[in-house]
């Protein structure tokens, strides 16, 4: 198992513990999804990521129709992409993911949770050197041999390909490799059980508990916002 997974398995992630959030969350993603590529999934490997983790969450169907629906609405507003970057106590390296209908409040409020916590906000892209983006699958590992998978995904763009703890197959590439692993993935009839983009740390740093509290109430800060989609961070 490498560098990614045993990131991701370190990261504290409340978000995804917390079902109204998920869903929250994933009908965002469907939103997006639909205003940039249209409402059909089978055209549309965005939305197809998005209703595959929506089973994964047990998500309602019919919370996944709503979603698509309303994104078709002109009413809708458009959801915003925004990225924000800072250092938290002690220096520990945080990257903010959110969506957002308006980016005006959403930046004052990650300023402000910044500043309260004894953090600063960084310029975009200032952290860019200490993360890798990934993107990762996992899928089912029943009738799949694990190395006969990673030899036939290298050249979509697989760089780890290995069993978790749970039992379940895990595949990770580079954030370009999405599309390709996605349609090498259906193409030989495998079921993406859930799929996400990763930003793994480069270097990580060390911190004792104390400390840890005292960057955790900044990380369950962001986490509790409506417009924050993912935290990353470099601390373990």
């Amino acid at each position: 198992m490498g560098r990614a997974f045993e990131y991701r398995k370190a990261r504290k992630m409340k978000r995804w513990s917390m079902m109204a959030k998920v869903f929250t969350r994933i009908g965002r993603e469907i939103v997006i999804a639909v205003k940039e590529n249209g409402a059909n999934p089978e055209t549309n490997s965005r939305l197809r990521m998005a209703i595959q983790n929506s089973k994964a969450a047990n998500m309602p169907k019919e919370n996944v129709e709503r979603a698509i629906q309303k994104a078709t609405s002109k009413d809708q507003a458009a959801y915003k992409e925004l990225v924000y970057e800072g250092y938290g106590p002690h220096r520990i390296a945080i990257v903010v993911e959110t969506a957002t209908d308006n980016p005006n409040r959403t930046v004052a409020n990650v300023r402000s949770y910044f500043t309260k916590y004894n953090g600063t906000l960084a310029v975009t892209g200032a952290l860019d050197f200490l993360f890798d983006r990934k993107c990762y699958f996992k899928i089912s590992a029943e009738n799949t041999d694990v190395d006969e998978l990673e030899l036939a995904l290298i050249d979509f763009g697989a760089d780890e390909v290995f069993l978790d703890d749970e039992g379940y197959i895990m595949i990770y590439g580079d954030f370009g490799s999405f599309g390709t692993l996605q349609k090498a993935l259906e193409t030989q009839g495998k079921e993406v059980i859930n799929a996400e983009f990763e930003r793994v740390p480069t270097t990580t740093k060390t911190l004792n508990e104390d400390q840890q509290e005292e960057v955790n109430k900044l990380l369950d800060r962001l986490d509790e916002d409506d417009d924050v989609v993912n935290v990353f961070h470099n601390m373990i």
